[in-house]
């Protein structure tokens, strides 16, 4: 039975109902069509044509949505067995539905058998796999995990969307907890695996920083060749620690690497270097994302450009015309007042970027409006200290704090200082406080919702 949804998004169906039994090894309750369009866990999303997975968790349970997906969709998974046959639909019972998921990207992937490039480290995820994505898909047909789909949920839920005329799958890998990137690696087993740094976050699941490196060295277990950023020496003495033997290229400004940089002109947006392909092939690019640490993620993207023999030209035409991640270190002019948005997350190595940022631009004044750093666990007082340290260091002239957390920054700060509770509340401060010449930046942890500084306008 062909699936019309299938055909209508021009790519053969791949989840046929065989290879959804094979995989999750479940029991057909009842039975209406041998392919599917898709999977979906949203019974609010889901499309005609998709199969619902009905996962269960602390304070959920998909099963009570059952009825909802199934007027949209073609069937489900379920893991309850008091569920009977439903007209013109196929019902699977399971024993667990999220390993189910699981199991049915991790066979997808292995039956399919195109190369899989695998993003962690703490910090320029998104960026690197985006940028990966844009740099292999000027000769290859790349799948992606979309936003930050990047965990036990979302990444095997991205796999399954994979299309026959696919040619190469890049994933971001997000942890919080130790042991979260081997169980990723055993869904997608990747052949090649990014790491871009290793610093200080999503402590209060690691507990500390040795277990940050450790939990993202976990990928070394199962890739061929590890990408790796040769200026983050504790990254790399564990790497050394680990006695990895397969293939390591490194990437890098200030240490030896095979992938590198040179004669780097930061402009107030953007920037240009020369990036160093290998010994004798070198391009000009002209990226305009802006900061150091993006130049990183662009050498990281290049260095796995160079691995699938992306020609040179075509590797400097896709840096050249990368806009950047919506909500990363987003630039933007409001009535002569230049604003930095990075409000989609922050920890203490991000929020440092960002307000040296913040520095190296000004003309005027320059504010920072800063939400609380979350997940921090111990280290929580101590970063948010350093961190008001850091802004009476680089001369921030009003420092605008937001949260619980990030009044112990304020206590340090020497200058200016308001703190609030609400980034709502900090919007209507900035606006009375901020005027033309101003360079503000606007970041924080993704609860904190920092975007909502700038909802109401200038």
């Amino acid at each position: 039975m062909t699936c019309l949804e299938c055909t209508e998004r021009g790519a053969m169906a791949i989840l046929s109902i065989e290879d959804i039994l094979t995989a999750t090894k479940g029991k057909m309750i009842c039975r209406n069509q041998d392919s599917f369009a898709g999977i979906s866990i949203d019974s609010r999303k889901i499309l005609k044509g998709e199969l619902f997975v009905a996962l269960k968790g602390s304070r959920f349970d998909g099963h009570v949505f059952l009825q909802d997906a199934l007027e949209k969709g073609s069937g489900a998974i379920v893991s309850h067995q008091a569920i009977g046959p439903v007209d013109d639909k196929t019902i699977i019972y399971v024993g667990d539905t999220l390993k189910a998921l699981q199991d049915i990207a991790h066979y997808i992937r292995l039956k399919m058998g195109m190369p899989v490039v695998a993003v962690t480290g703490s910090n320029g995820k998104t960026t690197t796999k985006e940028l990966i994505s844009s740099i292999l898909g000027t000769q290859y047909k790349v799948m992606k995990n979309t936003g930050n789909l990047n965990n036990h949920i979302g990444l095997p839920l991205s796999l399954t969307g994979i299309q026959a005329d696919d040619e190469v799958i890049v994933l971001e890998m997000g942890a919080s907890a130790p042991g979260e990137i081997k169980t990723l690696c055993d869904i997608a087993v990747p052949e090649y695996g990014v790491l871009t740094n290793i610093s200080p976050a999503h402590l209060e699941g690691f507990g500390d920083i040795g277990t940050v490196r450790n939990t993202k060295l976990e990928m070394l277990d199962t890739v061929d060749t590890a990408i790796v950023n040769a200026d983050d020496l504790f990254m790399m003495e564990g790497i050394q620690l680990s006695n990895y033997k397969g293939k390591i290229i490194r990437y890098g400004i200030k240490n030896p690497a095979d992938i590198r940089a040179s004669d780097i002109k930061l402009h107030e947006k953007g920037s240009s270097f020369s990036l160093h392909i290998s010994e004798h092939i070198s391009v000009e690019v002209n990226p305009k994302i802006s900061g150091i640490f993006n130049i990183y993620n662009l050498l990281a993207a290049a260095a796995v450009g160079s691995i699938f023999h992306i020609d040179a030209m075509n590797i400097r035409d896709a840096i050249d015309s990368f806009t950047g991640v919506p909500m990363r270190l987003e630039f933007q002019e409001l009535d002569g007042i230049r604003i930095i948005s990075d409000v989609y997350n922050a920890n203490p190595a991000s929020a440092v970027e960002a307000l040296k940022e913040l520095a190296r631009i000004r003309k005027e004044r320059i504010i920072a409006v800063l939400g609380d750093m979350l997940e921090l666990g111990s280290y929580e007082e101590e970063a948010h200290r350093k961190i008001g340290q850091l802004i009476s260091e680089l001369g921030v002239d009003i420092f605008i704090a937001v949260g619980p957390r990030m009044s112990i920054a304020a206590s340090e700060f020497h200058g200016e200082v308001y703190t609030l509770e609400t980034a709502a509340e900090a919007g209507k401060l900035l606006r009375g406080l901020w005027k033309k010449g101003d360079t503000v930046l606007i970041k924080g942890s993704r609860s904190m919702n920092m975007e909502r500084v700038l909802a109401d306008g200038p």
